[in-house]
């Protein structure tokens, strides 16, 4: 592990494993972020969660105890719907009805141009995949909002996350889906553009619990620290999965700040 100290002017940090799993924190996470933003730190929230709409997901940080803006929270659900505005698509969305909230501003009437594919558990059976089959069949394009393998849905349980749906998906259609969340390059690029830090990625420090999703692709091409932390869904020697070296793991947030942020 390298704790050799770089220059820390921002820093990204995975919300589902990292500081919470469900309803419950993490060892002195909402204190941990507290003195981060003491030190001077900027703080963005990115995350790949999917299964609320945006609004929910602030309500439950804020119920949690964590202190946040609601426009720090940068989520793939966000990404996925400004894709879908901007291509003008008519989705066909496999989401949970929490989540769908934030799309009742959509055409979502037949034929369907996209299938759009996050975490729905109560979605992913034959009806609701064949139905998406036959829309990219017919032309339609895949959007995948994530493809994580599993995520941490309590503590040391794994469940599986939307990537085995998609690649199921492509596999049947023989079609690539587009990606828009983490751990794509754009994703993080949108954070970055709102610390102001688009020119100095290398001051800000990613922070997640999964070590492809949170810490690789685009994380890795814009030269972000990297840390992951032992908690959420990390398994062990998740860290020798990395394509570059990390910058460090630790087993809590709370621990990694208390060697980021001094006194």
């Amino acid at each position: 592990m390298s704790t050799a100290r770089k220059a820390l002017n921002g820093v990204l940090l995975d919300l589902s494993g990292t500081l919470h799993i469900d309803n419950k924190i993490t060892p002195n996470a909402v204190e941990a972020l507290q003195k981060l933003r003491t030190g001077g730190i900027s703080v963005r929230f990115v995350t790949n969660s999917t299964k609320t709409s945006d609004e929910r997901l602030y309500r439950k940080l804020i119920g949690l105890g964590f202190e946040l803006e609601r426009n720090e929270v940068f989520t793939s659900l966000s990404a996925a719907k400004r894709l879908v505005v901007n291509r003008r698509y008519r989705p066909l969305l496999l989401l949970e009805d929490a989540a769908l909230e934030q799309f009742t501003d959509i055409d979502q009437s037949p034929p369907y141009n996209a299938v759009v594919v996050g975490l729905a558990p109560s979605r992913f059976d034959y009806e609701h995949m064949n139905c998406a089959f036959r829309a990219l069949l017919d032309g339609a394009d895949l959007i995948g909002i994530h493809r994580a393998k599993y995520y941490a849905q309590a503590e040391n349980q794994l469940s599986m996350g939307p990537g085995g749906f998609v690649a199921a998906l492509e596999y049947a259609a023989d079609k690539k889906a587009v990606l828009v969340g983490k751990p794509a390059k754009e994703f993080y690029q949108l954070a970055l553009a709102d610390m102001g830090l688009s020119d100095a990625p290398e001051s800000v420090a990613m922070i997640g619990d999964d070590v492809l999703a949170d810490l690789g692709g685009g994380a890795q091409d814009l030269r972000l620290q990297r840390y992951l932390v032992r908690t959420g869904k990390y398994r062990t020697n998740d860290e020798a999965k990395a394509q570059v070296p990390l910058d460090g793991t630790f087993d809590t947030f709370s621990d990694l700040v208390n060697v980021l942020v001094k006194g």
